[in-house]
């Protein structure tokens, strides 16, 4: 078992565990101008803004979601994406 610290949150898990986010959310910041995917695992959220057009299509913002989750180390292929124009 690998221990990781992660924001002062020990972190346990096993070699070739995957990890997975439990929810991610795709949204448009207002103040930023810029899309920003929210992950969810655990109590843990992270925040990445993504560039990419205002008017990207559904196939877009779900490719540009998956990889950023894969970015943070999380399986993407089991966390459902919700995305909020």
């Amino acid at each position: 078992m690998q221990e990781l610290t992660v924001s002062g949150i020990d972190v346990f898990c096993d070699k070739g565990e995957t990890m997975h986010a439990d929810r991610v959310d795709l949204s448009w910041d207002l103040e930023k101008s810029r899309w920003i995917v929210r992950i969810e695992a655990g109590n843990q959220v992270i925040r990445r803004h993504c560039d990419i057009r205002k008017e990207a299509d559904e196939e877009t913002l779900h490719v540009t979601a998956k990889k950023t989750v894969r970015d943070e180390g999380y399986e993407p292929e089991l966390t459902p994406v919700y995305i909020h124009r």
